[in-house]
């Protein structure tokens, strides 16, 4: 028997299973990190939306004259937890990285001032109520903004 032909045909089939073990380790890889990606996107989108439509329905809510202060109290509560926006919060704080784990708290905490506002006897005067709005706004965009940072980084 000749062994160069024995050791050739060995190490032809090292090189191949190799080869292919390779390839299939980088498509893993590049859908897994797709997968990755894809979930961010979705969960930072909801996260952002909630936020963004809580804000404006605290906002319709202060205009409206015709409810009493304890009912603004009430609803802006109600308002709060309809748009998930807690349980979203707390699963970007164990999706998102560290720097973005920061913006989404302290977004969701100048969402939490502005449904504060409505613990004052008249929230329809409440001379703080524009610089609470302007604070979320503020938060709103730095935290779009981080969200595309870490996005664009995958």
């Amino acid at each position: 028997m000749d062994w160069g032909t024995l050791a050739g045909t060995a190490l032809g089939a090292l090189l191949g299973v190799g080869t292919t073990l390779l390839g299939e380790r980088s498509r893993w890889h590049r859908e897994n990190t797709s997968r990755e990606r894809a979930a961010k996107q979705q969960l930072y989108s909801e996260y952002l939306a909630a936020l963004w439509l809580t804000r404006h329905r605290l906002r319709d809510l202060q205009r409206n004259t015709e409810l009493t202060g304890e009912e603004r109290r009430e609803r802006s509560g109600e308002i709060l937890g309809a748009a998930n926006a807690f349980q979203l919060l707390y699963q970007m704080r164990i999706m998102a990285p560290d720097p973005l784990d920061d913006v989404a708290v302290h977004a969701f905490r100048r969402l939490l001032r502005l449904r504060d506002r409505f613990d004052e006897p008249d929230v329809n005067r409440d001379p703080e109520w524009s610089t609470a709005q302007t604070a979320l706004s503020e938060a709103l965009e730095a935290l779009r903004q981080a969200m595309r940072a870490d996005l664009s980084s995958l």
